[in-house]
C-alpha cells in the first residue's frame, strides 16, 4: 500500500511516518491490499492539538477516519481502532446480507421439495380392489412368493379375520392380523 502524509501547519518526522506505515499495515489481516492501494493521511495542528485523518480508497469501499488528540502517536492509534470498526461492521453488514439470500434460496429449495413431495402423496396413482380368499398362512406366504409382491392380503382360515403376510427387511415374514371391532 501506497503511503501519503501531509502535515498542515506540521513537518512529518521518520519516526511519524514509519509509526502510521506501521499501523496501517494491519489491513492486510482484514483483506488483500493491493500494492497500488493509497492511504491519504494528513494532520492538521490546532491550538489545542492536532488532527489526524486517513482516508484509504480500497476495492471494497472508501475506510475514513478522523481523531482530533493531543499527542499524534495517540491519534494514529485511535484512527486505527475507528478504521478496524469500520472493517468489522462493513464484514458483519455483508456477511449477514449473503448468508441471509443464502439461507432463503436454501428454504425455496427445501419448500418447493416440499411440495414436490405433498403433490405426490396426496395423488392416487391406482386404486385396486381384491378378493381377501380364505386360507391360511403358509399358503399366502405361497401366493406372496408366486406373485412376486412384498405383501400379501388373505382372510384367515383359522380366525376369520383380514389378514396380511409381508416380507420383512430381515429375509423373514411378518403377518399383521386384524381385530374385530367392538361396538
Amino acid at each position: 500500500m501506497k503511503l501519503n502524509i501531509h502535515g498542515k501547519n506540521l513537518t512529518i518526522t521518520d519516526a511519524m511516518y514509519e509509526r502510521t506505515a506501521k499501523k496501517l499495515s494491519f489491513l492486510d489481516k482484514y483483506f488483500n491490499i493491493e500494492p497500488d492501494t493509497v492511504a491519504n493521511v494528513v494532520v492538521k495542528v490546532y491550538q489545542n492539538g492536532i488532527k489526524f485523518e486517513v482516508t484509504i480508497f480500497t476495492k471494497v469501499g472508501v475506510l475514513r477516519a478522523e481523531v482530533p488528540h493531543e499527542d499524534y502517536y495517540a491519534a494514529v492509534d485511535l484512527a486505527i481502532d475507528k478504521l478496524e470498526d469500520q472493517i468489522r461492521r462493513q464484514k458483519t453488514r455483508l456477511s449477514r446480507k449473503y448468508k441471509e439470500k443464502l439461507s432463503k434460496v436454501f428454504l425455496d429449495i427445501i419448500e418447493a421439495e416440499d411440495r414436490e413431495k405433498d403433490d405426490e402423496k396426496a395423488v392416487i396413482v391406482r386404486t385396486k380392489s381384491i378378493d381377501a380368499e380364505e386360507m391360511d398362512v403358509q399358503d399366502a406366504i405361497m401366493k406372496m412368493e408366486m406373485l412376486n409382491h412384498s405383501f400379501f392380503v388373505y382372510t384367515d382360515s383359522e380366525t376369520k379375520t383380514v389378514s396380511v403376510v409381508y416380507k420383512r427387511l430381515d429375509g423373514g415374514y411378518g403377518c399383521l392380523e386384524t381385530e374385530p371391532v367392538i361396538s
